[in-house]
């Protein structure tokens, strides 16, 4: 007779093994934090771990999968608000996700620790593909709605929103990348700031949107990730 999964309890342990790595992520490191940490935290045997993961890799995966979740969990009531234009619902979507992540800062710096590194690059690539996947139909629905109230000028909300999706995802490895010189002396915060304001004004400039409508850097925000 087969066994039957619990499906409700099988989410909720898996659940449990991303939240102790979350911790133990901010507190410790990626690198430093062992399997063994994560079966002390919660008292679990090794063969659990390998029952809902089949590495440290595997778990750091779930992980960046969740922040993905939780994130645009966090600006769905904005995306979701019929009161606001397109334009509005796409620079809240943005300014949402930035304060999120800086909301996040210790979880995030601990992880672009590791981010960058040739060992993640298959964690990289399902960050991207989740990141499609996820952000893709949203943003069609907004730049539908922006073609419709004139707020935008495109000719395919669909491939011009993946396009979109494909900026964001630069932007975001760009500012790894950037946070790395900076911390090694080798770019101003002025000239990281330019670098990254660069992204929202070629979406503007795709969509047919307003110049410095859809800009998603508050004042201060960078310096506290930066310096």
């Amino acid at each position: 007779m087969a066994r039957t999964v619990d499906a409700v309890g099988y989410a909720v342990r898996r659940d449990a093994f991303i939240d102790a790595a979350q911790r133990l992520i901010q507190t410790k490191g990626y690198e430093q934090m062992s399997i063994q940490d994560l079966l002390d935290e919660l008292d679990a045997s090794r063969g659990a771990f390998y029952h809902y993961f089949d590495s440290k890799a595997a778990l750091l995966d779930a992980v960046v999968a969740r922040m993905v979740t939780d994130a645009m969990a966090a600006v769905r009531p904005v995306v979701d608000d019929p009161r606001l234009s397109a334009t509005e619902k796409l620079a809240g979507m943005f300014s949402g996700i930035a304060s999120w992540k800086t909301e996040r800062i210790d979880l995030l710096m601990a992880i672009l620790e590791v981010w960058l590194s040739d060992g993640n690059a298959l964690v990289r690539e399902r960050f991207r593909h989740s990141v499609v996947a996820t952000m893709t139909p949203v943003l069609t629905t907004i730049v539908e709605q922006g073609v419709v109230d004139g707020s935008f000028a495109v000719t395919s909300a669909d491939r011009v929103a993946r396009v979109v999706v494909s900026l964001l995802l630069g932007a975001n490895e760009h500012a790894g990348e950037l946070f790395a010189q900076h911390r090694d002396g080798l770019v101003t915060l002025d000239e990281v700031e330019a670098a990254l304001n660069a992204y929202p004004e070629a979406i503007e400039q795709i969509l047919g949107a307003r110049s410095g409508s859809l800009r998603w850097l508050r004042p201060g925000d960078l310096r506290r990730w930066f310096e």
